[in-house]
């Protein structure tokens, strides 16, 4: 048994075409309904639409990436009882249509953060970076946002300022630009480039948490789960949490899906293997204390989506993205022990074997630098993953002598 195999598509618009996945040996297509407005109901017509496509190019809608969680969920706002039955019924709607496992977040306003995204590898490819003190400049000196040099280290502070002391107008609207717009917009992201006032826009979504600390946005999170789960797990559908990237806090937001603590949390909030995690390498290998083999011994249960990518961790916080097999991660002891657990499932008779995974990120090599791809999605970068993953899952299984 192999995990089945994916790749994350952004619709008809990715420069990526289901013809192409084929051709690449992809079993699964991850992708979402990414023309409905956050929080509205999917319709069932538009789920088939896209599942049909995907079926008529031989390969399956695997998994939804992703049914976005609305601020107001997240804020527990006056709007929040509308979207959680209207979320409820797009569980409803995706588990009609036969589409059985949905990746969601519940990171406070990003989804995702990156400094740079066209950093340059001494071999020529180019990758996505996090500059920690960069990052702390942009918010406590572009965005201004108030209060913000409490929130970080001092020393890290200290050399923010200096970074913004030497930074130009136009390098400070860049560096704000693709941090609010262009690492969300292309996904879920609660502005994109349509926003005139973007930044003061970003500063009022900040503020709607002003309020909410981890333990209160752990209780909405709590809250969240005990409304949706019985659902979805009436429907026949496996929701998978994604871990907060980076996983730590920025903007003075708590993060609650950031450590072993913090996913053993949430499996035991709702007591359902629909209640489940997206075991993410690259999220989860930013924190340092983090230790992934540990993690998946201890929910590897609940893990429905396998993420996997590799980090290069650098001092005061940085870290820049290196491909799949390469880095900070060891890849085969976690391949290995995903494996095992696979293994275990088989034995136990369960239904979820599949266990969908895709190549998260990649390099952007070659003709990559002629296409037109979202940010971490290049076509062959990703491709060459695949293919590293792949044979090292096959090895493993060789030598395990796993069926």
């Amino acid at each position: 048994m192999a995990f089945e195999k994916t790749w994350r598509w952004f619709g008809e618009k990715d420069s990526v075409k289901l013809s192409d996945l084929k051709q690449m040996g992809i079993e699964g297509v991850v992708t979402a309904l990414h023309h409905i407005p956050n929080g509205e109901v999917w319709p069932v017509e538009e789920i088939l639409k896209v599942k049909t496509n995907i079926e008529q190019h031989g390969m399956r809608w695997s998994v939804v990436e992703s049914l976005p969680v609305s601020e107001g969920i997240k804020t527990r706002n006056s709007d929040c009882k509308r979207l959680i039955e209207n979320y409820k019924q797009s569980i409803i709607n995706l588990g009609k249509c036969g589409v059985d496992t949905v990746c969601y977040n519940f990171m406070p306003v990003l989804d995702w953060v990156r400094t740079d995204l066209h950093y340059k590898l001494p071999e020529g490819g180019e990758v996505m970076f996090f500059n920690f003190p960069l990052f702390v400049a942009f918010d406590a000196y572009i965005l201004k946002r108030h209060g913000a040099e409490n929130d970080y280290p001092a020393d890290i502070v200290a050399k923010a300022r200096d970074i913004y002391s030497k930074m130009s107008e136009e390098d400070a609207e860049a560096l704000a630009y693709n941090i609010i717009v262009v690492t969300q917009g292309f996904i879920d992201g609660v502005i994109d480039g349509t926003v005139v006032n973007y930044k003061q826009v970003f500063l009022n979504f900040i503020a709607t948490y002003k309020d909410i600390d981890r333990k209160k946005l752990r209780e909405h999170l709590s809250l969240f789960l005990n409304d949706i789960i019985p659902v979805a797990e009436s429907a026949g559908v496996n929701m998978c949490i994604h871990p907060d990237d980076p996983p730590f806090s920025v903007l003075g937001l708590p993060r609650i899906v950031s450590t072993k603590d913090d996913l053993e949390w949430i499996i035991k909030q709702v007591d359902s293997i629909s209640n489940g995690i997206t075991f993410c390498t690259g999220s989860l290998s930013v924190n340092r204390n983090n230790d992934l083999i540990q993690i998946v011994k201890s929910v590897g249960s609940r893990i429905h989506f396998l993420h996997l990518r590799n980090n290069q961790l650098l001092p005061d916080g940085c870290f820049y993205e290196f491909g799949h097999v390469d880095g900070v991660v060891d890849m085969y002891a976690v391949m290995k022990v995903l494996l095992e657990e696979q293994q275990q499932r088989i034995i136990e008779g369960r239904k979820d074997i599949r266990m969908p995974v895709r190549p998260d990120h990649g390099i952007k090599i070659l003709d990559d630098y002629k296409k037109n791809a979202n940010p971490g999605y290049p076509l062959i970068g990703r491709l060459k993953g695949l293919a590293e993953l792949t044979g090292m899952e096959r090895a493993i299984e060789r030598i395990m002598n796993f069926k």
